[in-house]
């Protein structure tokens, strides 16, 4: 019960609708059982003494009975669901807002349909055993504690004698529950499994359609589909091995009762009415006790559905603000780095090694370099998105943990090599860091960012609904809202990440242009693998292994011949040159 008393605080604020339900639910315990009693006193008290005339009582006496069990039934199940509800309205609320915060470094292993699963099967098989699991655990403790009460009261001998198998049955119970407990876990496991090679397929689909992997995708989905069905097949088993033998225990009570109970009524130590009532009272001890099979599996889905949600919950936020961090609403833009160093797991080398430069506000920075060499890193660690090992980044002369999160990237605008766009409208794409922009800003964004033309041209404009992470729209035109979406926000630094990697060397030459309007006054880091893109900055770092291999403007770094950044401008422009000579003939 630990899982549950970990989640209590999201159950217990509403414990109201849960103890409603309960007390609902015992007087239609307490209707239930007396039931049997209605019927020893109709058959010895009526039948059997010949009077008759009570028969129209006890019939409106029995169906006022049962009409107010169903109405009880009724508002039990209500506030019971109410109750369920309510709470996974706060646990899913809670897992949501956990998401949020937690780092790039968990989402750096996490799989998408692994958390899917977690927000939906977990969320509600927790709900479930909420709602009815509780209900029915103290329903079944009620009713044969009740049940079993009125067997001694009427013939404790013939009650001890039909009850003595029931410890074997609990036995039967706890053994399945030790079997059918980590069945479900993996039940659950692969679920997450499936459900994430599904979402990786879809996301991929383009991909798959144009390598015709249709048939390797189905055999790999496939693999994973048969192993979900084989762990519900071995729980299956599990089932089928435990309830039948339940069953046959119950069944030899009931053989039991009939026997020695039949031999009562001939011997008179009993009335017939008696043995009615017992055999119905037996079936209120025996289906329950089959019943918590059912319970013990409900409680073992909602156990293991509760463990995956604490497994979120337990993450540690381990970038949060620091105690005393500041709020500002506008920085300078200042960046040092002094002696940062930067790993993103212990298994793994550095991927920033003594790193220092210093951006002072309004300077362009470029950063160039062979993939893995750690340029995106850089960036990275300015927008906290992951914390250094080692060192210090300094933001206006404060180091960058002293503001707030949120002050710190409402100042930074990040323009990413892959560009994701919301399925919403493009104004709202665009506006989504600013929502209270005005549309003249929006405008002017996406001007400035060569997208307004484009946009224009779409059936709705500015009010086109895009598809699932910008369907519809070509690479090059979602790189260039996302642009806008940066420029929108107004940030004192901007992080363009081979931002004009989607668009051709025309459009990229008019957002270049754009972006020196748009880079006067702050401090600009441009990633780039062409050098077209960041020739102009006012600083250049060539890295190489995650260290600094060389740095300083576009025509120091073309006067050294055996330089990295000297060796990529010849492939790029020299080469291509001499390509483009040899391809027409020297004209």
């Amino acid at each position: 019960m630990n899982t549950f008393k970990r989640l209590k605080h999201f159950y217990w604020p509403y414990k109201g609708y849960f103890f409603w339900s309960i007390l609902f639910l015992l007087l239609v315990t307490g209707i239930t059982v007396v039931y049997p009693v209605i019927l020893q006193f109709t058959i010895d008290n009526v039948i059997v003494a010949g009077n008759y005339g009570l028969v129209p009582y006890v019939a409106v006496g029995f169906f006022l009975l049962m009409a107010l069990k169903g109405l009880f039934t009724y508002f039990h199940q209500y506030l019971g669901d109410l109750f369920g509800i309510k709470a996974v309205y706060k646990v899913r609320d809670a897992l949501y807002y956990k998401l949020q915060f937690l780092p790039f470094r968990y989402y750096d292993n996490a799989r998408t349909g692994d958390l899917m699963s977690r927000l939906t099967a977990d969320v509600e098989g927790f709900r479930f055993f909420l709602s009815f699991g509780f209900a029915q655990l103290i329903n079944l403790t009620m009713l044969v504690g009740l049940s079993m009460g009125i067997m001694v009261f009427y013939s404790p001998s013939l009650a001890l004698i039909t009850l003595i198998a029931m410890p074997f049955l609990a036995v039967t119970v706890y053994q399945f529950d030790k079997k059918v407990h980590p069945a479900f876990t993996d039940i659950r496991k692969s679920f997450a499994g499936m459900t994430t090679k599904v979402q990786e397929n879809i996301s991929g689909m383009n991909t798959v359609k144009s390598l015709s992997k249709e048939d390797f995708e189905m055999g790999r989905f496939d693999t994973k589909n048969t192993d979900y069905k084989d762990k519900y097949v071995y729980t299956a088993n599990i089932w089928a091995k435990y309830f039948p033998l339940m069953e046959l225990i119950g069944q030899i009570s009931v053989v039991v009762l009939l026997g020695y109970g039949g031999y009562l009524v001939i011997t008179e130590a009993i009335t017939p009415g008696v043995l009615v009532a017992f055999f119905s009272l037996i079936w209120y001890i025996i289906g329950p006790l089959m019943n918590l099979g059912f319970i013990v599996n409900t409680f073992s889905q909602s156990k293991a559905s509760g463990e995956r949600l604490l497994q979120v919950f337990d993450e540690s936020e381990d970038i949060f603000d620091k105690p005393g961090a500041i709020s500002v609403e506008r920085l300078d833009g200042h960046i040092q780095f002094d002696r940062v160093s930067h790993r993103y797991s212990e298994e793994e080398e550095l991927a920033l090694d003594d790193i220092s430069f210093d951006a002072p506000p309004g300077k362009t920075i470029g950063l160039i370099g062979a993939t893995g060499s750690g340029k995106t890193s850089i960036t990275q660690l300015i927008s906290r998105f992951y914390e250094p090992d080692r060192g210090t980044i300094f933001v206006d002369g404060r180091s960058i943990d002293s503001y707030t999160l949120k002050s710190l990237r409402k100042n930074i605008g990040v323009v990413l090599q892959e560009s994701f766009l919301f399925s919403s409208s493009i104004k709202d794409n665009i506006s989504y860091g600013a929502p209270d922009a005005s549309m003249d800003q929006i405008q002017d964004a996406a001007k400035r960012a060569q997208a307004h033309d484009f946009i224009m041209e779409l059936p709705n404009g500015y009010d086109t609904v895009l598809g699932e992470r910008g369907m519809g729209l070509s690479g090059g035109q979602k790189q260039r809202i996302a642009i806008a979406r940066a420029i929108c926000i107004d940030p004192s630094i901007l992080i363009l990440d081979d931002a004009t990697s989607a668009v051709d060397m025309e459009t990229e030459g008019k957002i270049q242009a754009a972006f020196r309007e748009v880079m006067k006054g702050r401090t600009t880091f441009i990633i780039a693998h062409r050098i077209s893109s960041l020739m102009h900055a006012d600083e250049i770092i060539v890295l190489d292994n995650g260290e600094v291999a060389e740095r300083g403007s576009h025509d120091d770094l073309l006067k050294s011949d055996a330089g990295i950044y000297k060796r990529i401008y010849d492939i790029q422009f020299k080469d291509r040159h001499a390509v483009l000579q040899e391809a027409t003939g020297g004209d």
